[in-house]
């Protein structure tokens, strides 16, 4: 059986994720380029075992995926390049903002695309993945990106709107939660302990409550196993009230829409 081949043009944070997530799977070929910077290209290979290469555009003639791992003011040049080079690739972005429409308007008619957002937990093999694909994206191509995303965590299918409105909270939201927990740490630091302590306190009770997220409880559920009517809990939660908790975040979010418009 021959493996399929996955080309990733770029080589920063996210195609590093999800190639420590890919690699080790025995029915695939990895390729990895990234814009001359040699030394990284060099890390990733010594790191992961892959193939690396100056140039990618040899490499995607025979490859059945072309991941774009790169920020979304670069992808224009590489799209036009891309023009006389695909067939039947399926040419996948990790940027914010390219969308399927994006990349179905800049690459040959039927051409099969796809529009994925990580977020950095793939790192770890935890992200929550959202993807969206084109009209022409067949079965065994979807399968592949599937193959991809379940390497590195989780994984939604939605629309294209979806992922602009989502990506505010699958994306940008684990950065709301440190700026929770870098108060919480600093709190129980107060107290005398090391910080080694109070992060692992603190992480170890975001991932606990995590845990009770996933079961079938709602969150209003949750908080009343917490609060104790009048407890010191409550007491808590009356000041997120006086600060208008629920509205603060409906107004983070939307001025992450807002930004990602612009």
């Amino acid at each position: 059986m021959s493996k399929s081949k996955i080309v990733f043009i770029g080589a920063g944070r996210m195609a590093q994720a999800l190639i420590a997530g890919m690699y080790q799977l025995n029915d695939l070929e990895i390729t990895v380029s990234n814009n001359g910077n040699r030394k990284r290209l060099e890390k990733v290979s010594q790191t992961y075992h892959v193939k690396i290469t100056d140039r990618w555009e040899d490499e995607v003639e025979d490859a059945s995926m072309i991941v774009l791992a790169m920020p979304p003011e670069v992808h224009d040049p590489v799209l036009q390049k891309l023009q006389s080079l695909v067939g039947q690739q399926c040419i996948v972005t990790v940027a914010a903002g390219i969308d399927v429409d994006y990349l179905q308007s800049k690459l040959p008619p039927q051409t099969p695309v796809a529009w994925v957002m990580p977020n950095t937990a793939a790192s770890k093999g935890e992200s929550i993945s959202l993807y969206a694909i084109g009209s022409a994206v067949n079965t065994d191509h979807e399968q592949l990106l599937q193959t991809m995303l379940a390497s590195v965590g989780e994984f939604e299918k939605v629309t294209q709107q979806q992922i602009h409105q989502l990506t505010p909270i699958t994306g940008s939201a684990p950065a709301f939660i440190y700026r929770m927990a870098q108060q919480l740490i600093a709190g129980a630091k107060d107290t005398g302990i090391t910080e080694v302590q109070a992060q692992k306190m603190v992480a170890q009770m975001i991932k606990g409550s995590a845990v009770m997220l996933q079961t079938d409880e709602t969150p209003i559920s949750l908080i009343d196993q917490v609060a104790s009517p009048g407890g010191v809990t409550a007491a808590g939660l009356e000041v997120f009230d006086q600060y208008q908790f629920d509205q603060m975040m409906i107004d983070v979010l939307q001025a992450c829409y807002d930004r990602a418009e612009k």
